[in-house]
């Protein structure tokens, strides 16, 4: 099974990346492309999944850009590490819970690099520290094509969050490597590469 690693050094505007994907994913289900793995950054976005709500929207001069992902209203922005997907679940086990379960794995098993005990809710999606999310899960499933992917903050700014309720969880705080760990945080597109890829085998 033939698969492209992409990394962009340069930021990446949200609806750019997203037009690349989705023309991906069509070209995945004809055969026509290999699956894709796009390690990345975006400038300051806000983006709304499909059930993202109007009162999660705290600063009304914020734009929102709709996507089909799961999930509610999320940021992204420098700092932060995006890895989007296209797989082809049809050479691969037919199995969403499986595949959301690496992707736990995968981040999970990343902050542990930085001494970063971390784990999954069953009730929120996401990868958490303590009571503190670290990382956001977004997928989404056409024909058996999995895509979207997850984020991770790094070292981005998080006082843009209070302008939205993220995920829609309005009682829990966020939160990022460079606070959680005191490890110097360096080659992270080369690490992320080579943890996922190596979950992939089981999906």
């Amino acid at each position: 099974m033939t698969l492209q690693v992409k990394i962009s050094k340069k930021l990446v505007p949200y609806k750019i990346a997203f037009s690349i994907l989705k023309k991906r994913v069509e070209s995945v289900k004809s055969l026509k492309s290999e699956e894709l793995i796009w390690i990345l950054e975006h400038p300051l976005t806000f983006t709304g999944g499909i059930r993202s709500k109007e009162n999660e929207i705290l600063d009304k001069k914020i734009k929102i850009i709709k996507t089909n992902r799961g999930g509610k209203i999320t940021l992204h922005n420098p700092g932060q590490k995006i890895v989007y997907f296209v797989l082809n679940l049809n050479k691969r086990k037919k199995d969403i819970k499986n595949l959301i379960k690496h992707i736990e794995f995968s981040i999970i098993e990343f902050l542990k690099l930085y001494k970063i005990k971390s784990h999954a809710d069953k009730k929120n999606t996401g990868i958490w520290v303590m009571d503190k999310k670290i990382a956001a899960i977004g997928v989404r499933v056409s024909n058996w094509i999995a895509y979207h992917g997850f984020s991770i903050n790094i070292t981005n700014d998080l006082k843009y969050y209070k302008k939205i309720i993220p995920c829609g969880l309005n009682n829990r705080k966020i939160t990022s490597v460079k606070i959680e760990s005191k490890i110097k945080i360096l080659n992270v597109e080369s690490k992320l590469r080579e943890i996922f890829l190596k979950n992939l085998k089981n999906i």
